[in-house]
C-alpha cells in the first residue's frame, strides 16, 4: 500500500515514466510510426496530469503548504537550486506547451504540430529528466534528519 510518505517516490517514477514515453514517442515518429507516437505522447500527457495532482496533493494537503528543506553542502547546494529553479520555470512553459502541441497534432494541425513539438519536446523531456534528479538529491542523495 502506498501511503502519503511515498508520494515523492511515485511523482519521480512518474516523472520518469514521462521520460520514457515522450522519447518513445518521439521515435516512433521518427520511424513513421503515427498510431505509436500518438499513443505514447497523449499517455505521457495523462502521467504528467497524474503527477501534477499527486505532486499538488503532496505539497498542499500531506506538507500543509511547507516545501522540503534540502540539507546538502558544498558544491551541491547551488547545483540543486539551479537545478530546481531550471525545473520549476521550464515545468510552468511544458505545462502550457504540451497540451497545446498535443490539441495541434490531435486536430491535424501537422504544420504548427510539427513547430511547436521542436520546442515542447525538448523542454518537456528536460523537466521529466530534472524532477527525478531533485528528487535523487533531495531524498536519496542529502535526506532530510
Amino acid at each position: 500500500m502506498i501511503g502519503p510518505g511515498d508520494l515523492p517516490a511515485v511523482n519521480a517514477a512518474l516523472n520518469a515514466t514521462s521520460a520514457v514515453l515522450v522519447v518513445t514517442g518521439y521515435a516512433a515518429i521518427r520511424c513513421r510510426r503515427v498510431r505509436l507516437h500518438m499513443t505514447c505522447m497523449l499517455s505521457a500527457l495523462v502521467v504528467s496530469a497524474v503527477f501534477l495532482a499527486s505532486y499538488l496533493y503532496y505539497h498542499l494537503v500531506v506538507m500543509g503548504g511547507r516545501s522540503t528543506a534540502f540539507t546538502g553542502q558544498g558544491w551541491a547546494r547551488p547545483v540543486y537550486f539551479a537545478v530546481l529553479l531550471s525545473h520549476m520555470l521550464l515545468a510552468v512553459v511544458a505545462a502550457s506547451l504540451a497540451p497545446y502541441t498535443a490539441y495541434q497534432g490531435w486536430r491535424g494541425r501537422l504544420v504548427r504540430h510539427v513547430r511547436i513539438a521542436r520546442w515542447t519536446l525538448p523542454i518537456w523531456l528536460y523537466v521529466s529528466i530534472t524532477g527525478v534528479v531533485v528528487y535523487w538529491m533531495l531524498y536519496q542523495l542529502y535526506p532530510g534528519g
